[in-house]
């Protein structure tokens, strides 16, 4: 069979099973990941053994740590599946609840009312997990999905690929609701990209060098974030040590992900007694990139560029600058930033009123780790991915941002006039 084939058969029958999968009750929805999640935990020695297949080839092909990190899947990465899928399944279903409702002076009774969006398409690379997280929380909106993982990843999204259709089979859930593409064939993300007839919505997860190739080359509306340019900008006010925890935190808990800290802000003020947290960072294996300012104050970090201002490393690399006060930190963050995640550390309430009302970014915190710019850490249940595009949906997609809204219109009789 053709690739061609094999992406059309895909697209029709998902669209065919997002109609059947719409009018299904909430009650099959949460047996179908209950199921799900049984599953996984039942054939967990399996899926490690395919995973094991993928981190073979990946370090035979000299993947970077922070991509081996992101394919490996062991013990707590499947209890973390199946606990996501448990998760979701208790979490309030959107489909059917209204937005509101009013009364024309007509008699007319209009409401706002969630469906799904249909059949979503979702393309990403390297962690296995978004294949369960991805085809939860579409299960639980009612939307279709079909999921094409990374080559990478293959071997260990084709057993969850099995887990997830031997959960279907033993709920009322039509089979072909989730569909994981099991070709490695580069054309198939070329193909999905045209199938607008069937296919509502494209999700691309993974480096800028894929969004935006399919966004350039997509057919069908995409929903993205090109990168994860995090600042945390320490303040004036900042408690010092406080600030080196969560600069720590943002930038050496996990590198490789798109919520970690790229550039760090220093009020020029607070530099010499927060130079230290900057050391430790350097001593946990961080590579200090630094303005010409640190770098005279700091030998060991290296001048900065134009780029590294820009640049979403994922890696255990930070750069850093020092400014001179808040109004300077948010024009740095409004240039170079990625309206992902920012950060404020700060003991001044003006000055954390003022970073979360003017910074545009999808989640502004204060006093806290941009690692908390994850759906499951700010209370969604499993996220499908966070958008930096403010169309439909801006920061961290949950079930809600996976639904839209119809009008529904109920009468007595009236005409217009």
């Amino acid at each position: 069979m053709s690739v061609e084939t094999i992406v059309s058969q895909l697209a029709k029958s998902a669209k065919n099973a997002a109609m059947e999968l719409a009018c299904c009750s909430t009650a099959d929805k949460n047996q179908a990941l209950k199921a799900i999640a049984a599953k996984l935990t039942d054939k967990s020695e399996y899926i490690k053994t395919q995973n094991a297949r993928d981190l073979e080839e990946a370090r035979k092909n000299g993947l970077s740590d922070a991509m081996i990190d992101r394919l490996t899947v062991g013990d707590d990465t499947i209890a973390a599946m199946a606990a996501g899928l448990e998760e979701v399944a208790g979490l309030q279903d959107p489909v059917g609840s209204s937005d509101g409702t009013w009364i024309r002076p007509n008699g007319l009774e209009v409401s706002r009312v969630r469906i799904p969006l249909g059949v979503i398409g979702i393309i990403y690379e390297s962690r296995p997990n978004v294949t369960i997280d991805a085809a939860g929380l579409c299960l639980k909106s009612g939307n279709a999905v079909i999921l094409r993982g990374g080559s990478e990843a293959i071997h260990s999204n084709r057993a969850l690929a099995e887990c997830i259709a031997e959960g279907l089979s033993e709920t009322p859930i039509p089979k072909t609701a989730i569909q994981v593409v099991s070709v490695t064939d580069r054309d198939v993300v070329n193909l999905l990209l045209k199938q607008d007839e069937e296919i509502d919505l494209i999700i691309p997860r993974g480096g800028e060098s894929l969004i935006r190739f399919v966004v350039q080359n997509s057919k069908i509306p995409v929903l993205k974030h090109y990168k994860g340019v995090c600042h945390v900008y320490v303040d004036l006010t900042a408690d010092v040590r406080m600030a080196g925890d969560i600069s720590f935190n943002a930038k050496v808990q996990r590198p490789g992900v798109c919520n970690a800290m790229e550039t760090l802000l220093v009020h020029k003020e607070t530099i010499s007694s927060f130079l230290p947290e900057i050391t430790r960072m350097a001593d946990a294996g961080v590579e200090i990139r630094g303005c010409e300012q640190l770098c005279q104050i700091l030998p060991s970090a290296i001048t900065a560029s134009e780029e590294d201002w820009y640049a979403e490393y994922q890696d255990l690399i930070c750069a850093v600058k020092i400014v001179d006060d808040i109004d300077a930190a948010m024009a740095h963050i409004a240039r170079y930033g990625s309206k992902h995640t920012e950060a404020i550390v700060t003991s001044d309430y003006g000055c954390a009123e003022r970073f979360l009302k003017e910074v545009d970014s999808s989640v502004v915190l204060v006093n806290a780790s941009t690692r908390f710019n994850d759906g499951g850490q700010l209370g969604l249940g499993a996220e499908m991915g966070i958008s930096t595009s403010k169309l439909h949906a801006f920061g961290p997609m949950g079930l809600k941002e996976l639904t839209t809204t119809k009008f529904v219109v109920r009468g007595s009789g009236q005409v217009r006039v």
